[in-house]
């Protein structure tokens, strides 16, 4: 799943959207709408100058002007993609005064939704990584006794991390993914509060990763893949001390660790 870089990097490369308008929409997949009705959202969405684009998490809102937004969550497989054809997996098109945008999705666990007002979704989710502070950070973890790999993947924490930068997070800051965040203090939360915004930070710059299906909105793959400490590596010598990576499972989700390097 497109995790914050690979989203944040989609938004950038559909900048160029803002201010074009959406002259008609075409959407044929009930399923990615999830229960909203396509005539109707057509309708809402024909006519309506894109005013903002902006990332919240791993979701992409497109404020309208006028009022109401356009909210993308790209799932698993999910793409947007400006110009080109459409495809076997288009399920919804944007026809716009310059251009066009695809929504493409191979599964189909993403959504393409219209919302008359903000997203419940969206404002549910925990504060941006890149912008919290190091004091309500460190607060965060004092409250939880969760395991530190379950509660960097709960949105409601922090809004958008996933498996990839989570266990690139854990890995630079030592921290073994089974530690007792109410247990992580002071120099240790800081470690860990700046390897999540160094991590997140150089995988946009890199344009993000791409592991299977992740392109941006020109079809441009990321890289950051050739940068990753343990993710995906079982088996392989840790690059700091050469102990064989392994897997285990939190939270029904696999992390990756050096045994050696990252303790509890």
């Amino acid at each position: 799943m497109p995790e914050l870089p690979e989203v944040e990097t989609v938004v950038r490369s559909i900048a160029p959207l803002i201010g074009r308008r959406i002259i008609t929409a075409e959407l044929r997949c009930p399923r990615v709408l999830r229960g909203s009705d396509p005539d109707e959202m057509a309708a809402s969405l024909a006519g309506r100058k894109i005013a903002a684009v902006k990332r919240y998490g791993k979701f992409i809102l497109m404020s309208l002007e006028g009022g109401g937004y356009l909210m993308v969550h790209l799932g698993m497989t999910g793409r947007l993609l400006l110009g080109g054809a459409p495809g076997k997996h288009t399920h919804a098109i944007l026809t716009l005064d310059r251009g066009t945008l695809f929504y493409d999705d191979s599964r189909q666990f993403g959504c393409f939704q219209y919302s008359a007002v903000f997203p419940k979704r969206v404002a549910r989710l925990g504060p941006e990584p890149l912008e919290i502070s190091f004091d309500d950070f460190a607060a965060g973890l004092r409250r939880r006794k969760t395991r530190m790999k379950a509660l960097l993947l709960n949105q409601s924490f922090l809004r958008g991390m996933g498996n990839i930068y989570v266990d690139e997070a854990l890995f630079r800051s030592r921290i073994h993914p089974l530690a007792l965040a109410a247990r992580i203090r002071g120099d240790r939360a800081r470690c860990l509060y700046e390897a999540i915004g160094a991590v997140l930070r150089e995988a946009i710059a890199a344009g993000g990763s791409s592991i299977s299906d992740y392109v941006d909105a020109e079809g441009r793959k990321g890289f950051f893949q050739i940068s990753h400490r343990v993710y995906q590596r079982t088996g392989e010598p840790c690059v700091d001390c050469g102990t064989p990576i392994r897997r285990l499972l939190v939270a029904q989700r696999s992390s990756h660790f050096c045994p050696k390097c990252q303790k509890r």
